[in-house]
Protein backbone atom coordinates (compact mmCIF):
# COMPACT_ATOMS: atom_id res chain seq x y z
CA UNK A 1 0.00 0.00 0.00
CA UNK A 2 2.82 2.39 0.89
CA UNK A 3 4.59 1.63 -2.41
CA UNK A 4 1.41 2.46 -4.29
CA UNK A 5 1.09 5.78 -2.48
CA UNK A 6 4.71 6.66 -3.21
CA UNK A 7 4.31 5.66 -6.85
CA UNK A 8 1.21 7.81 -7.22
CA UNK A 9 2.96 10.74 -5.56
CA UNK A 10 5.96 10.38 -7.89
CA UNK A 11 3.68 10.17 -10.91
CA UNK A 12 1.78 13.32 -9.93
CA UNK A 13 5.04 15.13 -9.14
CA UNK A 14 6.44 14.14 -12.55
CA UNK A 15 3.31 15.37 -14.33
CA UNK A 16 3.44 18.70 -12.50
CA UNK A 17 7.11 19.06 -13.37
CA UNK A 18 6.43 18.31 -17.04
CA UNK A 19 3.57 20.80 -17.17
CA UNK A 20 5.67 23.58 -15.67
CA UNK A 21 8.63 22.67 -17.87
CA UNK A 22 6.51 23.23 -20.98
CA UNK A 23 6.60 27.02 -20.54
CA UNK A 24 10.26 26.91 -19.65
CA UNK A 25 10.92 24.84 -22.72
CA UNK A 26 9.78 27.63 -25.04
CA UNK A 27 11.96 30.15 -23.21
CA UNK A 28 14.88 27.75 -23.14
CA UNK A 29 14.44 27.03 -26.83
CA UNK A 30 14.43 30.76 -27.57
CA UNK A 31 17.69 31.15 -25.67
CA UNK A 32 19.14 28.11 -27.40
CA UNK A 33 18.07 29.46 -30.79
CA UNK A 34 20.24 32.55 -30.38
CA UNK A 35 23.28 30.40 -29.56
CA UNK A 36 22.58 27.62 -32.05
CA UNK A 37 24.63 26.91 -35.14
CA UNK A 38 23.14 28.28 -38.34
CA UNK A 39 22.39 24.72 -39.56
CA UNK A 40 20.29 24.00 -36.46
CA UNK A 41 18.29 27.23 -36.49
CA UNK A 42 15.69 26.37 -39.16
CA UNK A 43 14.43 23.32 -37.29
CA UNK A 44 14.62 24.98 -33.88
CA UNK A 45 12.83 28.12 -35.10
CA UNK A 46 10.01 26.04 -36.56
CA UNK A 47 9.69 24.04 -33.32
CA UNK A 48 9.38 27.27 -31.32
CA UNK A 49 6.76 28.57 -33.75
CA UNK A 50 4.79 25.32 -33.56
CA UNK A 51 4.85 25.33 -29.76
CA UNK A 52 3.67 28.92 -29.73
CA UNK A 53 0.93 28.01 -32.22
CA UNK A 54 -0.31 25.37 -29.81
CA UNK A 55 -0.11 27.91 -26.97
CA UNK A 56 -1.95 30.56 -29.00
CA UNK A 57 -4.77 28.12 -29.76
CA UNK A 58 -5.10 27.26 -26.09
CA UNK A 59 -4.92 30.90 -25.02
CA UNK A 60 -7.61 31.95 -27.50
CA UNK A 61 -9.81 29.11 -26.27
CA UNK A 62 -9.24 30.27 -22.69
CA UNK A 63 -10.15 33.84 -23.61
CA UNK A 64 -6.64 35.22 -22.99
CA UNK A 65 -6.54 37.37 -26.11
CA UNK A 66 -3.50 39.54 -25.30
CA UNK A 67 -1.35 36.55 -24.37
CA UNK A 68 -2.48 34.78 -27.55
CA UNK A 69 -1.41 37.81 -29.60
CA UNK A 70 2.04 37.65 -28.02
CA UNK A 71 2.22 33.98 -29.03
CA UNK A 72 1.18 35.00 -32.57
CA UNK A 73 4.12 37.40 -32.69
CA UNK A 74 6.47 34.58 -31.70
CA UNK A 75 5.00 32.30 -34.36
CA UNK A 76 5.75 34.82 -37.08
CA UNK A 77 9.09 35.96 -35.67
CA UNK A 78 10.55 32.48 -35.31
CA UNK A 79 9.13 31.33 -38.66
CA UNK A 80 10.91 34.28 -40.27
CA UNK A 81 14.11 33.50 -38.39
CA UNK A 82 13.87 29.87 -39.47
CA UNK A 83 13.35 31.01 -43.08
CA UNK A 84 16.39 33.28 -42.91
CA UNK A 85 18.56 30.51 -41.47
CA UNK A 86 17.30 27.97 -44.01
CA UNK A 87 18.10 30.33 -46.88
CA UNK A 88 21.51 31.17 -45.43
CA UNK A 89 22.52 27.53 -44.98
CA UNK A 90 20.45 26.07 -47.86
CA UNK A 91 19.27 23.43 -45.35
CA UNK A 92 15.70 22.41 -44.51
CA UNK A 93 14.10 24.75 -47.03
CA UNK A 94 11.43 22.23 -47.95
CA UNK A 95 10.70 21.23 -44.35
CA UNK A 96 10.42 24.86 -43.28
CA UNK A 97 8.02 25.59 -46.15
CA UNK A 98 5.82 22.59 -45.36
CA UNK A 99 5.72 23.37 -41.64
CA UNK A 100 4.96 27.02 -42.31
CA UNK A 101 2.07 26.04 -44.59
CA UNK A 102 0.65 23.78 -41.87
CA UNK A 103 0.92 26.59 -39.31
CA UNK A 104 -0.87 29.02 -41.64
CA UNK A 105 -3.64 26.45 -42.15
CA UNK A 106 -3.98 25.97 -38.39
CA UNK A 107 -4.19 29.73 -37.90
CA UNK A 108 -7.02 29.83 -40.46
CA UNK A 109 -8.85 27.21 -38.39
CA UNK A 110 -8.27 29.21 -35.22
CA UNK A 111 -9.50 32.40 -36.89
CA UNK A 112 -12.83 30.77 -37.80
CA UNK A 113 -13.60 30.26 -34.11
CA UNK A 114 -12.72 33.79 -32.99
CA UNK A 115 -14.87 36.85 -32.56
CA UNK A 116 -14.74 39.18 -35.56
CA UNK A 117 -12.73 41.84 -33.71
CA UNK A 118 -9.98 39.29 -33.00
CA UNK A 119 -9.51 38.39 -36.69
CA UNK A 120 -7.06 41.14 -37.82
CA UNK A 121 -3.98 40.02 -35.81
CA UNK A 122 -4.51 36.41 -36.87
CA UNK A 123 -5.00 37.45 -40.50
CA UNK A 124 -1.80 39.50 -40.37
CA UNK A 125 0.09 36.49 -38.97
CA UNK A 126 -1.32 34.30 -41.75
CA UNK A 127 -0.25 36.84 -44.37
CA UNK A 128 3.26 37.00 -42.95
CA UNK A 129 3.52 33.21 -42.85
CA UNK A 130 2.41 33.10 -46.48
CA UNK A 131 5.18 35.59 -47.29
CA UNK A 132 7.65 33.28 -45.53
CA UNK A 133 6.38 30.36 -47.62
CA UNK A 134 6.64 32.34 -50.84
CA UNK A 135 10.21 33.32 -50.09
CA UNK A 136 11.11 29.71 -49.27
CA UNK A 137 9.46 28.44 -52.46
CA UNK A 138 11.24 31.08 -54.53
CA UNK A 139 14.53 30.07 -52.96
CA UNK A 140 13.92 26.34 -53.51
CA UNK A 141 13.15 26.80 -57.19
CA UNK A 142 15.56 29.66 -57.90
CA UNK A 143 18.32 27.27 -58.93
CA UNK A 144 16.00 25.38 -61.29
CA UNK A 145 14.80 28.62 -62.84
CA UNK A 146 18.38 29.85 -63.39
CA UNK A 147 19.33 26.58 -65.09
CA UNK A 148 16.30 26.74 -67.39
CA UNK A 149 17.10 30.34 -68.39
CA UNK A 150 20.73 29.46 -69.06
CA UNK A 151 19.72 26.61 -71.38
CA UNK A 152 17.47 28.81 -73.52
Amino acid sequence: MQRLTISIFLLIFSLVLCASAKDETVDQMKARFEKARAEDRPELGIKIAELQLHNADKLYNDGKIEEARAALDDIVTYSEKARDAAIQTRKRLKNAEIDTRKMADKLRDIKRNLAFEDHPPVEEAIDRLEAVRTTLLDEMFAKDNKNKKDKK
